[in-house]
């Protein structure tokens, strides 16, 4: 019997959006966020590091531009956000290895990653799939290396209502709220990855940009420090 194709929620929201998806990120700014990942996650030339996630991939390439050396890959579900992203690259002139999977299931050998990063992927998922993915985050890992993950993230003074923003509801409109509203969601990643094993996890960043409240939250593999 057919196994039945998995849904996924495409990079944009909608797979009409998705041409907007690059000129939206430049006009609010993620461009930033991005250096500021890539900077924080301390990247050696030797290193191996996978995006999950990666959408229209503009946060590898940018990655493959400031650290030439690194040796990138990149995952996805979405075909056509894949498409594009390997024609960016293309035009950029870096070498990045963009595939098509679920980061739940994640199709690399254990222990293969110095580094992996998640940029606004996070809360497209399910509570059960958040859970798997850190497990599968942390299998992927060798021991040390560190996850970094950036998402959508509700104020510190307040709730959670209203924190992902308007741009959010633009590009997710087809989406209901994952988290649970009666905790803030930079603490309820934390707690997952606390739960999945990583050691060392803390919430290293938290600002309000134009288009909603951002957290990057940094977690280490268990295993021998760099």
């Amino acid at each position: 019997m057919a196994e039945t194709p998995r849904s996924f929620v495409p990079a944009a929201g909608r797979d009409w959006l998705l041409p907007l998806y690059d000129p939206l990120q430049r006009i609010l700014g993620t461009a930033e966020i991005h250096r500021q990942i890539i900077d924080r996650a301390t990247l050696r030339d030797d290193h191996r590091v996978l995006d999950i996630g990666c959408g229209t991939g503009t946060l590898v390439i940018t990655l493959a531009r400031m650290h030439p050396e690194v040796d990138v890959v990149a995952i996805d579900p979405d075909p056509k956000a894949l498409a594009r992203a390997r024609r960016k690259a293309e035009r950029a002139g870096v070498a990045v290895r963009f595939d098509q999977g679920f980061a739940d299931a994640l199709p690399y050998e254990d222990g293969g990653f110095d580094r992996v990063l998640s940029s606004f992927m996070f809360h497209h998922l399910p509570p059960e799939a958040k859970a798997s993915t850190l497990l599968e985050v942390r299998r992927v890992l060798r021991p040390g290396g560190r996850l970094h993950l950036v998402d959508f993230g509700a104020g510190h003074g307040g709730g959670h209502a209203g924190g992902h923003g308007w741009l959010t509801r633009l590009l997710h409109a087809s989406e209901s709220p994952r988290d649970d509203r009666r905790e803030r969601v930079p603490d309820a990643v934390t707690r997952a990855m606390s739960q999945a094993g990583f050691e060392d996890v803390r919430e290293i960043d938290h600002r309000r940009m134009v288009f909603a409240a951002v957290t990057h939250v940094r977690g280490r593999s268990p295993g021998r420090r760099e």
